[in-house]
């Protein structure tokens, strides 16, 4: 367990410090701007092409594994929706930023990070398909709800574009694609460039850690809304179960994707879902809480988790028949 705590300290600590930082220096919102976008558009796509491009194009092909990943973390969001709609008569477009609070993990700020740390660089390939496609899939299901729940008064045709505009010009998707080209073609940069790239792929964890902890001080928790009794389990146990058994059932992954998957679906609530909120006007504040909460709680989740893999005590196909 020691070497749990080891691995999961300095990662949580990161965002702590961002934390503490930000009580302490009362800088406002706007200070933050220049550090999220060298995270967003310059240090994380670099993490993301370095280390899709240097893998075989047969991993990065895997279709059986991205379907039953995205099945499994839009089967949490389905569930979560029809609680909210139905148990308690929640409006569409709050349910769908509930369901997005349920499915949404933070699998770009602190996916890669951990997963790298905790798996090597072998997780690299499950991680930008994971990133990829549920990101692509969220940036789908969000205004497409919000449009039939009339939160989104544009025409469908401005409503698709934008949908497409998202997906296509995201940078992390952008770096993800280009790396799948340099892995088709064998490309290697020269040497210059590499350690560039280098340099600024090692500053993506750190940064995008800090900058989350500093993301939570700015949204203080008010209040702790009701629907969080059943989104918090949700996010952060039943979504890596869920994950965790169609995988065993689709079966024939190496373990370390399906770990992969695992931890990626064990991680709390992204940052993104108040970004959603806020663009439509709807839960902004309990997704807040929800973000703070499932991150502070994460600590001990993700910390168990990580414990039941390196002890040997989760085994990474469920049904395999010794």
């Amino acid at each position: 367990m020691a070497d749990i705590i080891g691995l999961v300290l300095p990662f949580f600590g990161l965002i702590l410090i961002g934390y503490v930082a930000c009580k302490l220096a009362h800088q406002p919102a706007e200070a933050l701007g220049w550090l999220n976008f060298f995270i967003v558009y310059i240090s994380l796509p670099a993490l993301f092409f370095k280390l899709v491009s240097r893998t075989p194009m047969h991993e990065l092909t895997r279709v059986d594994f991205i379907a039953a990943d995205l099945a499994a973390t839009y089967g949490i969001f389905l569930l979560v929706f029809l609680i909210g709609r139905y148990i308690r008569q929640s409006s569409l477009k709050d349910c769908t930023v509930q369901a997005l609070a349920g499915a949404y993990g933070n699998i770009g700020y602190m996916g890669p990070g951990l997963a790298l740390l905790a798996f090597g660089e072998a997780a690299a390939v499950p991680v930008a398909l994971i990133f990829c496609f549920e990101n692509a899939l969220h940036f789908m299901v969000a205004p497409a709800m919000m449009a039939a729940a009339g939160g989104d008064e544009r025409p469908r045709s401005k409503v698709a574009l934008d949908v497409v505009k998202k997906i296509a010009y995201h940078p992390f998707i952008v770096a993800t694609a280009v790396g799948f080209l340099a892995a088709a073609f064998q490309f290697q940069p020269p040497l210059p460039l590499q350690r560039l790239i280098d340099y600024l792929a090692q500053a993506a964890a750190p940064c995008a850690l800090f900058a989350m902890g500093v993301t939570l001080a700015l949204r203080p928790l008010k209040r702790v809304p009701v629907e969080l009794g059943y989104i918090v389990p949700i996010k952060l146990i039943l979504h890596p179960v869920l994950v965790y058994v169609v995988l065993s059932l689709v079966g024939d992954f190496e373990p370390l994707w399906v770990y992969t998957a695992v931890l990626l679906a064990s991680l709390p609530t992204a940052t993104n879902v108040f970004v959603i909120g806020q663009q439509y006007g709807v839960w902004q504040e309990r997704a807040s809480a929800t973000i703070l909460i499932t991150t502070v709680l994460s600590v001990l989740t993700v910390s168990g988790l990580l414990y039941l893999i390196t002890s040997g005590l989760l085994p990474a196909d469920l049904f395999l028949q010794n």
